[in-house]
C-alpha cells in the first residue's frame, strides 16, 4: 500500500502531445511506501522500492523512473513510455497494464490494476476501485474519481469530478494533475506554450487509429534507408520557441490525377491556365460533375474524388485581352484532352505520419502543394502574384526597391507542405527577389548603362556586350501595330544598327529595318542608329528595334547582382524576428486558406497560429587560449582582448602592395606597422622582414605581383598584404587566382575604409585571419571529452563537401566541387582541402574516392595516426538527392577507406541544409539575444522535423540583423550510433572553432570550409565568356579545368 509523501511540485509534461496536457503541478503525491516523489525534468533517478519517484522526462532510470519515450520502471514504481510501454510503464499510444499498485496508461485505453490500481484511457477505461479517467469524461464507482477532459466524470465515494484541466484536482487531457481547485488556470505553462492547436489534436487520435490500422495489416518497412531517431535530446535549458509551420488537416476524398494535352500547345504558361481556368469556369456544374479541379500549369490536373468521364475532349475559346474595338481582337481557340491518369494514394503518407518509416511520399506533397497553390492564385488573383518556385512576389505586397539599373525588389512570401512529427505542416515564410522593371526598353537600357539619354548613340562595344547580357532571355511585347501587342524572347543583338541591318522579304526584294518600318508601319525610328533585337532563330532570323518594344512586367531576374544591388536587396529581406513573424501571420490569413473552395474540396484545414515547439538552448563550450587562459563565450561571441593565440604561426618575409591610389605611402606605412604589432600582441609571430611598399593600379596585378615575386629573391614570402579601394570582385579575384595558382603567395586583402580606420577590433581580426592562413591555431576545446562528443575517444577525421552551381541561366560554366579534412585531432580545427571543376549542374561529387584517400594519407601524416571513425558534414543537397548521395557518394567514401585499412569505415554522414524556409522565433524574452533572435544553440529536434528519421535544427550563432536562419541537419547514415544529444552537441560546439572570427557560425566548419573552397575556385575560370548563343543544343562545352593550387598553400587553410 502506498502512503502519502509531501508535495513534490513537478513541472508538467513540455512536450504532450498536445500542449500541456500532461505533467503534473501543483500537489503531488507519493505513492510508494514511505516518502515523496522526486521527478527529475531530465532524468528520473527516483529510487525504487521503498523510496520516492523519479520521473525522467526521456529516459526513467530503474524503480519509478518515467521516460517519456522510454520507460524503465520495475517493482512497485512506475516507468512511462512514449510508445512502447514495458512491464509497468505506461505508454502513451500503447499503454501496457500492470499489477499490483502500478497503473496502465495507455493511449486507447490502458488496462486496470488491482487495489488502488487506476486505469487511464483515450477513451476512457473505467475500474473497480481506483480512478478512472478518460478523455471524454468515465464515470468510476468506490472512492475514486472521475477524471475527463470534456466532462469530469460524477464520483460517488468522496473523490472530486474534474473540469476541462482541473476542478479539484483537475485532470487534464491526457492525465496529468493541476493544482486544487484552479480549473484552467493551473496547467503549466511550458506546456501550454507548446499546446498544438485543435487540428493537432485530432491529429494524433488519427495517427494512432491509422498505426492500429497499418499494423493489424502488417504494413511495415523491414529496414528503413536512413537511420531512425535515436530518441530526444535533453541537454541545454528547455524552453518553447515558434516556428513558421502551420498545421494542416487532411481528410482523403480519392485524389485522381489527369494527364491535360493543348493543341495548339501554348507558349506562355500563363496560356495555359488562362485555357483550364475558362474550362472550368465552363464546364464545372456539367461536364466535370462540380468538381473543382487543382491545375499544375502544365500536364497534369487533379480532383478530389473522379471525374465522370475517363477521357474527353473540350474546346476552348480564349478572348484576346488587349483593348480595342472587338472586329480587330484576335480570339484563339484551343482543344483540351482530358485523360484519366491515375488514382494519387495517400497510403504513403498516412504510414509516414503514423511513424512508420518510408519515403517521402512526394506525389501526394506535390499534389498537396499544387493545390494549395492554386489557392493563392485562384483566391488572391487581384494581387497579380508572379509564382517563382513555390514562392509568390507581387507589386502590390509593398512597393518595390529599386536595386538600380533598371532592376526592382519584389517582396512576396514562399510556402510548402511537409510531413513532420507533429501531422502535415504548411511552411510560411516572407520571400524576396529581383525583378525587371516594366516600362520602354529604351529606358531599361539608359538605366544598365547609367546615361540619362541615348541621343549620341553607343559607340563603346563593352556597352553593347553589357547590353546584351542584361537583354537575353527577357520577354518583351511590340508597340507599333496599335492593339496587336504580340510578345517575344529576346535571343540576342543584331551587329549592325536598324538603318544598316538588311534582310529578305518574301519578293526577294531586300530592306533595311529602318525602311521596312517607315514603309510598313509608318513609323520613322528615333534610334535608327542602335542595333536591333534578335528575337526569332538562326534559321528564321526576326529583327525589331530596341524603341518599339516594352518589357513584360512580371519577369523575375535571374543574373547576378552587383554589390549595390546587393546591399538593397538585402534591406528589403532584412525583417526583424517579430516583424517577419508578423508578416508571416498575416501572409496565413490572407491567403484565405481555411475559406477556399479549393480547400473544401479537397478537404485542406489550416490552422491560423504558428507550430509552439519544445527547444533546447545548448551551452557554449569552454575555449582555451595560449597557457592555460580560457573562456566561455557569451552568446555566441568571445573577446581576444589581452590573449594571445594558442599557437602562432611564423611570418617572417612579408610584402604590402597598395591598389588605392588615394592612399598616401606615409599611411600605408603606418597601417603595416599597426598590423605588426597587433598581430605580436596576439601571439603571431610578426617579426620578419617586410619588403618596401608597392603601388600598382587594379589593371596591373598580374605584373606587380610578379614584381614582388621577383624583389624577394631565393627569399620565401609568408604573406602579401593587400590594400583594395572596394569590394571589387573581379581585383580580388585576379589577387585570389594569381596568388594561389600561378606564384604561390599566401594573401591578405583589405579594404581601404578599413585600414584609414585601422581599430584595433579590425587589426586584432585581421591578425587572427593571418594566424589561421599561416598555418597558426587561435584557440583549442579547455574539455575535450564534454566538447567532442564520440569524437575524443578515438581518432576521428571530419570531412567537409560542398558542390556549388553557377547561376540558372549560365548554361556552360562548370559546378565545383571541394572536399576538406580535418587534420590534427583530438583539436579539429586544421583542414586541408581539394578542389575541382565538373560537368555543368552535376550534383554528386566526382573523383571523391580519389580525394578521400588522399585527404585520410594527409590525416596519418599529421596527426601521425590512422582515423578510426569518419564524420562527413555534405552541403548542397537537397532531400530529393537524399537517396542518390547514399547510394552513389557513400560507397566511394567506403571504397576509399577499404583501399588504405582493409576494413568496413565507421561512417556517419550528415547532410547540412541552409537553403530552407524554417525560422525560429523566441516566445519568451529570457531565451533571446539582442537582435530579438533565438540564442545560439538553439536546437529543435521535435514537432516540425522528420516523423522518424534522425535530423534537428541548430541556430549555432548569434543573429546581427534581420531573422537568423537555423541550419538543417539530417543524418544519412550512422555506424558511429550518435545520441540524440551528442550529434547537436558535436556540430554546435565545432561552430565556435571556425579559424578567421571570434564567434560561433551558422554551419559547422566543416561544409562552412568547403562552401568557401569552392566559392574561392569560381575566381580561378576567370570571366567564362558568354557562349551560349554560340552553342546549339546538346553542345554544351566540357568542364574548363581548374588551375592546380601552388603546393606552398595545399596544405594551409588559405581560404578561411
Amino acid at each position: 500500500m502506498a502512503s502519502r509523501g509531501g508535495r513534490g511540485g513537478g513541472r508538467a509534461n513540455p512536450d504532450a502531445a498536445q500542449a500541456g496536457y500532461g505533467g503534473r503541478g501543483g500537489a503531488g503525491r507519493g505513492r510508494v511506501d514511505g516518502g515523496g516523489r522526486g521527478r527529475g525534468y531530465y532524468q528520473g533517478d527516483g529510487g525504487g522500492d521503498g523510496g520516492g519517484r523519479g520521473r525522467g522526462y526521456y529516459q526513467g532510470d530503474g524503480g519509478g523512473g518515467r521516460g517519456y519515450y522510454q520507460g524503465g520502471g520495475d517493482g512497485g514504481g512506475r516507468g512511462r513510455g512514449y510508445y512502447q510501454g514495458e512491464g509497468e510503464d505506461r505508454g502513451y499510444y500503447q499503454g501496457g497494464g500492470d499489477g499490483g499498485g502500478g497503473r496502465g496508461r495507455g493511449y486507447q485505453g490502458g488496462g486496470d490494476g488491482g487495489g488502488r490500481g487506476r486505469g487511464r484511457g483515450y477513451q476512457g477505461g473505467g475500474d473497480g476501485g481506483g480512478r478512472g479517467r478518460g478523455y471524454e469524461g468515465a464515470g468510476d464507482g468506490g472512492r475514486g474519481r472521475g477524471r475527463g477532459y470534456q466532462q469530469g466524470g460524477n464520483d460517488y465515494g468522496g473523490g472530486r469530478g474534474g473540469s476541462n484541466y482541473g476542478g479539484g484536482r483537475g485532470g487534464n487531457n491526457y492525465g496529468g494533475r493541476g493544482g486544487r481547485g484552479r480549473g484552467q488556470n493551473q496547467p503549466d505553462p511550458l506546456a501550454l506554450q507548446v499546446a498544438g492547436p485543435p487540428l493537432s489534436e485530432r491529429y494524433h487520435t488519427e495517427a494512432a487509429q491509422l498505426r492500429e490500422k497499418f499494423q493489424a495489416m502488417a504494413i511495415s518497412r523491414a529496414e528503413p534507408m536512413f537511420p531512425g531517431r535515436p530518441g530526444f535530446g535533453s541537454k541545454g535549458q528547455v524552453c518553447v520557441v515558434r516556428a513558421n509551420h502551420f498545421f494542416v488537416g487532411l481528410v482523403d476524398k480519392g485524389l485522381h490525377q489527369y494527364d491535360v494535352a493543348m493543341s495548339p500547345e501554348p507558349t506562355m504558361t500563363g496560356v495555359f491556365r488562362a485555357v483550364m481556368s475558362t474550362l472550368v469556369k465552363e464546364h464545372q456544374d456539367t461536364t466535370l460533375g462540380g468538381r473543382l479541379p487543382a491545375y499544375d500549369g502544365r500536364k497534369s490536373l487533379y480532383t478530389a474524388g473522379e471525374l465522370p468521364f475517363t477521357t474527353k475532349e473540350f474546346e476552348v475559346t480564349l478572348p484576346d485581352k488587349n483593348p480595342g474595338p472587338p472586329g480587330q481582337r484576335r480570339e484563339r481557340k484551343f482543344k483540351v484532352t482530358i485523360k484519366h491518369a491515375t488514382l494519387v494514394s495517400l497510403q504513403q503518407l498516412q504510414m509516414l505520419m503514423s511513424g512508420i518509416p518510408t519515403d517521402i511520399p512526394a506525389q501526394a506533397l506535390q499534389v498537396l502543394d499544387i493545390v494549395l497553390r492554386d489557392i493563392v492564385l485562384n483566391e488572391r488573383d487581384d494581387m497579380g502574384f508572379v509564382p517563382v518556385g513555390r514562392s509568390f512576389f507581387s507589386r502590390t505586397v509593398e512597393d518595390p526597391i529599386q536595386l538600380g539599373q533598371g532592376i526592382e525588389g519584389w517582396n512576396g512570401f514562399y510556402q510548402s507542405i511537409r510531413p513532420t512529427q507533429s501531422g502535415l505542416s504548411l511552411n510560411i515564410d516572407m520571400s524576396s527577389t529581383a525583378f525587371v522593371g516594366g516600362g520602354s526598353l529604351i529606358d531599361f537600357i539608359k538605366e544598365i548603362l547609367n546615361r540619362r539619354d541615348l541621343s549620341r548613340g553607343i559607340q563603346n562595344e563593352l556597352d553593347y556586350v553589357k547590353i546584351k547580357k542584361a537583354l537575353r532571355g527577357l520577354r518583351v511585347e511590340v508597340t507599333h501595330r496599335g492593339q496587336m501587342r504580340r510578345k517575344y524572347r529576346i535571343a540576342g543583338l543584331t551587329k549592325d544598327s536598324a538603318r544598316e541591318l538588311r534582310f529578305q522579304l518574301s519578293t526577294g526584294e531586300s530592306k533595311t529595318v529602318r525602311d521596312y518600318f517607315r514603309e510598313t508601319y509608318k513609323l520613322q525610328l528615333r534610334y535608327d542608329f542602335l542595333r536591333c533585337l534578335q528575337v526569332g532563330t538562326e534559321q528564321k532570323p526576326n529583327y525589331l528595334p530596341i524603341e518599339v518594344c516594352n518589357i513584360v512586367p512580371g519577369q523575375r531576374y535571374q543574373k547576378k547582382l552587383d554589390d549595390s544591388q546587393v546591399s538593397k536587396m538585402m534591406a528589403i529581406a532584412c525583417q526583424s524576428p517579430a516583424g517577419r513573424e508578423t508578416s508571416i501571420r498575416k501572409s496565413v490569413l490572407e491567403n484565405k486558406y481555411n475559406s477556399a473552395k479549393r480547400a473544401n474540396e479537397f478537404g485542406i484545414e489550416v490552422d491560423s497560429n504558428p507550430t509552439s515547439v519544445r527547444a533546447r538552448v545548448l551551452p557554449a563550450p569552454k575555449l582555451r587560449y595560449h597557457g592555460t587562459e580560457s573562456c566561455f563565450p557569451e552568446n555566441g561571441a568571445w573577446n581576444m582582448r589581452g590573449k594571445k593565440v594558442i599557437n602562432g604561426a611564423k611570418v617572417g618575409i612579408w610584402a604590402c602592395v597598395n591598389f588605392c591610389n588615394e592612399l598616401p605611402e606615409d599611411e600605408v606605412r603606418i597601417f603595416c606597422h599597426k598590423l605588426s604589432e597587433m598581430s605580436s600582441t596576439t601571439g603571431v609571430n610578426f617579426n620578419g622582414a617586410k619588403l618596401k611598399i608597392f603601388h600598382a593600379r587594379s589593371d596591373q596585378v598580374e605584373a606587380k605581383l610578379r614584381e614582388v615575386r621577383q624583389q624577394a629573391g631565393n627569399m620565401k614570402i609568408d604573406l602579401l598584404l593587400a590594400i583594395l579601394p572596394n569590394k571589387n570582385g573581379s581585383l580580388y579575384g585576379d589577387i585570389k587566382r594569381i596568388c594561389e595558382t600561378d606564384i604561390g603567395l599566401m594573401s591578405q586583402c583589405c579594404l581601404l575604409k578599413n585600414v584609414e580606420k585601422s581599430s584595433p577590433q579590425f587589426l586584432a581580426n585581421v591578425a587572427l585571419k593571418i594566424n589561421a592562413k599561416c598555418g597558426g591555431r587561435n584557440s583549442v576545446f579547455a574539455d575535450l571529452p564534454v566538447s567532442l562528443p564520440v569524437v575524443w575517444k578515438k581518432p576521428t577525421i571530419i570531412f567537409g563537401a560542398d558542390v556549388t552551381h553557377p547561376s540558372a541561366l549560365d548554361d556552360t560554366a562548370p559546378s565545383i566541387a571541394s572536399v576538406v579534412a580535418s587534420q590534427d585531432w583530438p583539436e579539429v580545427t586544421k583542414y586541408h582541402g581539394d578542389v575541382h571543376a565538373q560537368g555543368h549542374r552535376v550534383e554528386l561529387i566526382e573523383g571523391l574516392e580519389g580525394i578521400v584517400k588522399k585527404l585520410l594519407l594527409s590525416f596519418e601524416k599529421q596527426s601521425k595516426q590512422r582515423p578510426q571513425q569518419l564524420i562527413f558534414y555534405r552541403d548542397g543537397v537537397s532531400e530529393g538527392q537524399f537517396r542518390k548521395v547514399l547510394e552513389d557518394e557513400i560507397p566511394l567514401i567506403e571504397k576509399a577507406w577499404k583501399a588504405l585499412y582493409n576494413e568496413k569505415p565507421p561512417i556517419t554522414f550528415i547532410v547540412v541544409q541552409k537553403r530552407h524556409h524554417t525560422r525560429l522565433f523566441p516566445s519568451d524574452g529570457k531565451y533571446q539575444d539582442n537582435s530579438g533572435n533565438v540564442m545560439p544553440g538553439t536546437v529543435v529536434d521535435r514537432q516540425i522535423c522528420h516523423p522518424t528519421e534522425f535530423d534537428f535544427f541548430l541556430c549555432s550563432h548569434a543573429g546581427i540583423k534581420g531573422t537568423s536562419r537555423p541550419a538543417h541537419y539530417h543524418v544519412l547514415r550512422d555506424d558511429n550510433n550518435f545520441s540524440a544529444d551528442d550529434l547537436p552537441s558535436l556540430t554546435n560546439n565545432l561552430c565556435y572553432t571556425y579559424a578567421s572570427c571570434t564567434r560561433s557560425v551558422s554551419t559547422a566548419p566543416p561544409a562552412y570550409y568547403a562552401h568557401k573552397l569552392a566559392f574561392r575556385a569560381r575566381f580561378y575560370l576567370g570571366q567564362v565568356p558568354d557562349m551560349a548563343s554560340e552553342i546549339s543544343a546538346g553542345s554544351a562545352p566540357p568542364p574548363l579545368m581548374l588551375p592546380e593550387i601552388k603546393d606552398e598553400l595545399k596544405s594551409h587553410m588559405f581560404y578561411c
